[in-house]
């Protein structure tokens, strides 16, 4: 089984990023974190960044046909775009949507969540556990 993993715009800066919401850890700790529970799993994982929408759409397209499952933090894109949406529901890749954050108790905006009809889970407010909740997730999908 193989699962891609898609973070969206200004993950990079986890530990950097108002701390108090997402943490001191960095996302070479959370890739540090995932690697190590796919190994556990006995899954193949391939994680990526970008604060381009287009290279998150790109990211998915690529996984159709290579990957098995995609667990997705698309960051503020969550609440814009619909062509992350529609990337999702073309290649039909069981998707789970991750954030680090519970994002329906902060701000109206953050509560829209245009991916979130795509996916087959939806999992916040559970910091970067939340993304081995979802790789656990897929895996018993399969």
């Amino acid at each position: 089984m193989k699962i891609l993993v898609i973070n969206g715009p200004n993950l990079n800066l986890l530990g950097l990023r108002e701390p108090d919401i997402y943490g001191k850890s960095t996302y070479s700790d959370l890739v540090g974190m995932i690697r190590a529970e796919a190994d556990r799993l006995g899954v193949e994982v391939e994680c990526m960044q970008s604060n381009h929408e287009g290279a998150l759409v790109d990211a998915i397209q690529g996984a159709y046909g290579t990957a098995d499952g995609i667990v997705i933090n698309p960051g503020a894109y969550t609440h814009t775009s619909i062509a992350l949406l529609d990337a999702v529901k073309t290649v039909g890749i069981p998707t789970v949507e991750v954030h680090i954050s519970d994002v329906d108790i902060r701000e109206a905006f953050r509560r829209v969540s245009y991916i979130r009809p795509a996916c087959v889970a939806s999992i916040k407010g559970h910091g970067l556990e939340g993304y081995l909740e979802a790789l656990r997730l897929l895996v018993k999908q399969d």
